[in-house]
């Protein structure tokens, strides 16, 4: 099964991400995101970080996970490649999510400069589980 694809977009990234649980489905919208920036395959997974994010609903998940990916990016210029969500709970009316994520710091020599990305949307966003498979979409502003 692919673990995403970018669909057409006039001015922006619109990526379909997929998974056979919630948590894949993450990871892999981890990864497309990325794979806008640069070519992850020339990523070393050698710096680990835990990521949390938290929301009100799966698409505020969705967005709060992958801005603190792109923050993580903007403030410490990390490239990542590997994403393993070690939970995602539903309590109250809240989303949690917990993750480690593995890159190094980005070098110009090593790594192709793609597009930049200047911030994950809502519009057009949806979470959808059918036949246990979970398909994500969503736009990046570039």
């Amino acid at each position: 099964m692919a673990r995403f694809k970018f669909l057409p977009h006039m001015s922006d990234v619109f990526i379909e991400a997929y998974g056979s649980t919630l948590e894949e489905a993450f990871e892999n919208a981890a990864l497309a995101m990325f794979e806008v920036m640069t070519d992850t395959s020339k990523v070393e997974p050698s710096v680990e970080e835990s990521v949390e994010a938290d929301g009100f609903d799966k698409q505020s998940l969705l967005y709060n996970w992958l801005e603190k990916l792109l923050v993580l990016f903007e403030t410490r210029m990390m490239l990542c490649s590997k994403f393993k969500i070690e939970k995602i709970e539903h309590e109250g009316e809240e989303y949690r999510l917990k993750a480690k994520v593995w890159g190094e710091e980005f070098d110009p020599g090593k790594h192709e400069q793609r597009v930049g990305v200047k911030a994950v949307t809502y519009h057009m966003m949806s979470i959808d589980e059918k036949d246990g498979r979970w398909v994500l979409r969503f736009i990046l502003d570039i």
